[in-house]
């Protein structure tokens, strides 16, 4: 009989190979990847605005109360501001970066975020193999074009294609960790999801807001322009679509 434990490695495992959907990308052609780069980053930044207020928040908000829930936002917000700032002076020289500090941030951001799904994963599954099951298909459908809007983040930002992959996996691997933490910790889990829920939902919020969207302005040819503005509806979108998915 399989036990819990293997069950919640099982799908947090699961959940973490998920990351390596960029590797499709390994077969497209520089100059095709270039083009649609800025598609990703525009669907990443929507993904990511509409997965703190959509998700992360709405959950929050049925944990602890509201004041609580906005000031762990704002909190996160404030500590991705000061990141931001200490990786720009450690990493940039004369005002040049080799790679865009958003990089780090997203790979931080998606790391908490990989950490409370794996957090979910094993409350759930301690709770019963089905909820579990359906908690991993949840976690596993909105990850899916996530982790490839990731990836394109990360490739826009500076990193090349094998090590995007990497450093997403890497990122990604703390559902692991989450789920191992959540299944010998779980009847502390709640009060400490509480915190990071928000804390994560801060963290999306500077980085689409701070980071993604402005490199969106940064394109002038208003075919493009407008493309990449709608991919940002689209991520959303998707994130709204998924609500309704996820609670089905």
């Amino acid at each position: 009989m399989v036990t819990p434990l293997l069950w919640i490695v099982g799908s947090a495992s699961l959940v973490s190979i998920i990351s390596l959907v960029g590797i499709v990308t390994l077969a497209v052609r520089d100059e095709l990847l270039s083009n649609i780069l800025l598609g990703l980053v525009g669907f990443s930044a929507g993904a990511l605005m509409g997965g703190a207020f959509l998700h992360l928040v709405p959950e929050a908000l049925e944990r602890a109360e509201s004041a609580t829930v906005f000031s762990y936002l704002i909190l996160g917000f404030i500590l991705f501001f000061l990141l931001e700032r200490l990786l720009y002076w450690r990493h940039c020289h004369n005002g040049r970066c080799d790679v865009h500090i958003f990089t780090y941030l997203n790979l931080i951001g998606d790391g908490i975020h990989n950490f409370v799904d794996g957090l979910t994963i094993a409350v759930s599954f301690v709770a019963g193999i089905q909820l579990g099951i359906v908690a991993t298909l949840a976690v596993i459908s909105h990850e899916i074009p996530q982790e490839l809007g990731d990836f394109g983040v990360l490739v826009y930002g500076g990193l090349s294609k094998t090590k995007a992959l990497f450093y997403n996996l890497l990122s990604a691997l703390t559902a692991i960790l989450g789920a191992l933490i959540g299944y010998f910790v779980s009847s502390y889990v709640e009060s400490f999801a509480v915190l990071l829920v928000p804390l994560a939902a801060g963290g999306f919020v500077y980085i689409s807001g701070s980071d993604l969207i402005p490199e969106l302005h940064k394109e002038l040819e208003i075919r493009k322009s407008m493309l990449s503005f709608g991919f940002f509806l689209a991520g959303i979108l998707f994130m709204w679509v998924m609500k309704f998915i996820v609670k089905a």
